[in-house]
């Protein structure tokens, strides 16, 4: 258990049915103790249009920008009852956010569908209302991927961007290379940074067994790959 007072880095979590998962805990956003499970920087070298599966495990760094892994959402956050924040950096260097008080992400075999609850933060609601001039609405859409297309357009919205909980596209969309979308901040994908944060079981969640990782301890241990497919470092 991670006493409080802790500093942001990173840190190994494992929820109830799952093996050991390395994350960074951020211990200094508002709110403090926070799991990331998203992070994606404008000028990022990291390719968001992967596979289901690499999806499903995780890629990137997480000293950088990457993806926690959607099976690890689905696991954490059937823990119990947990809200998000969804966090944006504009160009001109501004952190926006929006918070949802219920955040759950249901079973690979229902398509990971994405539940959320009251939106709460210094914008407008892009995820849970639906916006018909725009990409329609995130809420209780299904996660799609380049080679799973479970979206609601003609096309293949996660092929031009990423993976992501697409309806027509997007109004907000977090996973793609040099484009980060949200309206009203970064119409136009120019947003400089974007999180998804977790609350952390650092802050008092006994189902999580953790321990703080010395900086140059940058890959996930052996037993929390699957069949060697986990990306994530």
């Amino acid at each position: 258990r991670l006493p409080r007072g802790s500093a942001s880095g990173v840190y190994v979590i494992q929820p109830a049915r799952s093996p050991p998962r390395v994350v960074w805990c951020d211990m200094d956003t508002e709110g403090r103790g926070w799991t990331v499970v998203q992070r994606n920087s404008h000028d990022t070298e990291l390719n968001w249009k992967q596979s289901w599966t690499t999806y499903k495990y995780g890629f990137g760094n997480v000293h950088s920008d990457y993806w926690l892994g959607t099976e690890y959402l689905h696991l954490l956050t059937q823990q119990g009852t947990y809200k998000v924040r969804f966090v944006v950096r504009d160009k001109g260097n501004v952190t926006h956010y929006a918070e949802y008080d219920i955040f759950r992400v249901e079973s690979e075999a229902s398509g990971y569908p994405l539940r959320l609850g009251r939106h709460s933060g210094d914008g407008d609601d892009y995820l849970t209302l639906y916006h018909p001039k725009k990409g329609g609405i995130h809420d209780n859409m299904k996660f799609s991927t380049v080679d799973k297309d479970q979206d609601q357009y003609s096309g293949n919205c996660a092929k031009s961007y990423g993976g992501w909980w697409y309806n027509r596209c997007q109004n907000v969309l977090l996973n793609a290379k040099n484009y980060i979308v949200w309206p009203g901040f970064c119409d136009s994908g120019d947003c400089a940074s974007s999180l998804i944060l977790f609350p952390s079981p650092a802050v008092g969640e006994p189902r999580f067994a953790q321990a703080l990782l010395p900086p140059r301890a940058l890959h996930t241990p052996s037993s929390a790959t699957h069949g060697g497919r986990n990306q994530l470092q």
